[in-house]
C-alpha cells in the first residue's frame, strides 16, 4: 500500500431540519419569556438537541436570535402564496399588504414578543433596536412596498405620506390587541375601508 492516506470530511454536514427546530424554539422562549429569561439550555431542550450543538451553530445568544427573529419572518411570508397586482383592484391589494403586515404574525406570537421587549427591563443595549430591525421593519417594508407599487400605478394619491399610512396600520393592530387580546381577520379591511376616501385622488 503507498504512504497516501484519503482525507475524512471535517465534522458532519449541518442538517437544516436541527437548525429549522432550533430557530423554532428560539424564536417560540423568546416570545414566551423575554431574552433575559430565555436560556441556551431551554432552546437545546426544547428543539431536542445538546447545547453543544446549538453552540456550534450559533456562538451566542444575540446571534441566535437574530437568526430567529429573520427565519420566522421569512417562513411566515413564505407562506403567503404572490401578490398579483394584475389581478386585484388597488383596494384589494391594500387590504392584503395591511394583513400581511400584522406584526402578530402568523404564529400568532409576534404580539407577545413584541410585549415582551417593551416590557423587559433587563434587556441587553441594543435589543430593542434588534427587534425593531428584525421583526418590526421587515413587514413595514413589505407594506410599504405595495402601496408604492399601487401608487404608482395611480390607485391611491401621489401626494399621500405612506409612512403615515404604514404607523397607522401597524398601530392599528396594537391599538386592537391591547383593547380586546384578540386577533381580528376583518381589521385589515375595517382599517383600509376607514381611510379609503382619503386615499383616493380628488
Amino acid at each position: 500500500m503507498g504512504t497516501e492516506r484519503l482525507e475524512r470530511p471535517r465534522g458532519r454536514p449541518r442538517d437544516p431540519l436541527i437548525e429549522e427546530a432550533i430557530l423554532r424554539a428560539a424564536h417560540q422562549r423568546l416570545a414566551a419569556e423575554g431574552y433575559s429569561r430565555m436560556t441556551i439550555g431551554n432552546v437545546a431542550a426544547d428543539a431536542g438537541v445538546t447545547r453543544p450543538t446549538v453552540y456550534r451553530r450559533w456562538s451566542t445568544k444575540h446571534d441566535l436570535v437574530v437568526d430567529a427573529l429573520d427565519y420566522r419572518f421569512r417562513a411566515e411570508q413564505a407562506a403567503y402564496p404572490p401578490m398579483d397586482l394584475d389581478t386585484m383592484s388597488a383596494r384589494e391589494a391594500v387590504i392584503e399588504a395591511v394583513r400581511r403586515a400584522n406584526p402578530r404574525g402568523r404564529s400568532k406570537t409576534g404580539m407577545t414578543l413584541i410585549g415582551n421587549v417593551l416590557a423587559e427591563s433587563e434587556h441587553p443595549p441594543g435589543f430593542l433596536d434588534l427587534v425593531r430591525e428584525h421583526a418590526v421593519k421587515p413587514r413595514r417594508k413589505r407594506l410599504l412596498d405595495t402601496l408604492r407599487a399601487v401608487q404608482a400605478r395611480g390607485g391611491i394619491r401621489t401626494d399621500l405620506d405612506l409612512d403615515l399610512f404604514a404607523d397607522l396600520c401597524m398601530g392599528t393592530y396594537f391599538a386592537a390587541y391591547v383593547r380586546t387580546g384578540e386577533d381580528d381577520p376583518n381589521l385589515p379591511a375595517r382599517v383600509v375601508n376607514t381611510l379609503w376616501s382619503t386615499m383616493l385622488a380628488a
